[in-house]
């Protein structure tokens, strides 16, 4: 898929900060730390760059020093000091690349690093006294706690703990807290959800669209509704990109497949639809597992994909007249 160049005006100040956040301790299978890399391989930057946008690469962050923190380590919770010292510190650093005023990509790793990434965006745009909502793409919920987990990931985690459930208070050290209201988070192409995962989240009455909702309504109809909602509380939205969100049949790469999963087309559509609403603000690309994939197919899809968030285009339609743009 080749990049036609972008159709947004030139003068306008495009950038995005690439940040590799290599951790796979969250998940239960290793592999997702050379997932930056992967990205960085299938091209990522020079795409950006075709597409007119200057790549501000970051660079990975480094393992931190474990803080083991003041409080009990909670009981389900795998690996919770070495997450702790993860999270802390990528809190820290979204914050940081978010006052920039670039666009911060966040390269994974497993989906425990959206409990950072997307606590320290909140916390900027809370600053700014914008509503931060979230997307989250994925074949998962996310929204266990160590009380509802089956298997202790903390990745399964990561949704519920940026939404202010209980269960890792301490998970963030030092760094301020700054959780979502759960009707801020919509849980999209969901098909796979644990029994007491599926009350809570009933609970919590979070916006989720399933396989069959997309199958039934379409993505189009459905991801409006989204942009819609962001757009009406005059917001902005932090994609959380899953690659097992996709079917296995287009990204085997990841340690969690599922069956029936998106489409290369709906997901490129939603990326497209995502792009003319102009409200993504800030990205996680998480549980690409290179170990796992074929020859790189897994990754070059997610960067295509990327692509299309940013900007690319088989054709030069014209950036529909009520398009935002990254840094209005």
């Amino acid at each position: 898929m080749t990049p036609s160049g972008s159709v947004l005006p030139t003068d306008v100040p495009r950038r995005v900060a690439l940040l590799g956040v290599p951790i796979e301790i969250g998940a239960g299978l290793r592999g997702t730390l050379m997932g930056p890399a992967a990205l960085r391989t299938a091209g990522i930057g020079r795409l950006l760059e075709q597409l007119r946008i200057e790549a501000e690469d970051h660079g990975d962050m480094t393992r931190p020093q474990r803080d083991r923190g003041n409080d009990p380590t909670p009981a389900n919770a795998n690996f919770y000091g070495e997450v702790r010292s993860w999270v802390g510190a990528i809190s820290a650093r979204a914050y940081e690349l978010a006052q920039s005023g670039a666009v911060p990509l966040f390269m994974g790793g497993d989906h425990s690093l959206s409990m950072g990434s997307v606590n320290g965006v909140a916390r900027y745009w809370q600053t700014q006294g914008k509503p931060l909502f979230v997307l989250w793409l994925d074949a998962h919920a996310d929204y266990n706690t160590p009380t509802t987990t089956l298997t202790a990931n903390m990745h399964g985690m990561s949704a519920a703990f940026l939404c202010g459930e209980p269960g890792l208070d301490d998970l963030l050290g030092d760094e301020p807290r700054v959780s979502i209201p759960s009707g801020r988070l919509d849980l999209f192409g969901i098909r796979s959800i644990d029994p007491l995962e599926k009350e809570l989240v009933r609970a919590r009455a979070i916006p989720v669209v399933d396989m069959r909702a997309i199958d039934e309504f379409g993505v189009g109809v459905l991801i409006r509704r989204v942009i819609d909602r962001v757009r009406a509380a005059g917001g902005v939205l932090h994609l959380s990109f899953d690659v097992d969100f996709l079917d296995p049949a287009v990204a085997p790469g990841v340690g969690t497949t599922v069956p029936g999963g998106a489409t290369y087309r709906e997901a490129h559509l939603i990326m497209e639809l995502l792009h003319d609403s102009g409200l993504v603000r800030s990205l996680d690309v998480v549980e690409l597992n290179p170990f796992l994939d074929e020859r790189g197919r897994t990754a070059r899809v997610a960067v295509e994909l990327i692509g299309s968030l940013f900007g690319m285009q088989i054709t030069d339609r014209q950036t529909p007249s009520n398009a935002l743009l990254p840094g209005e």
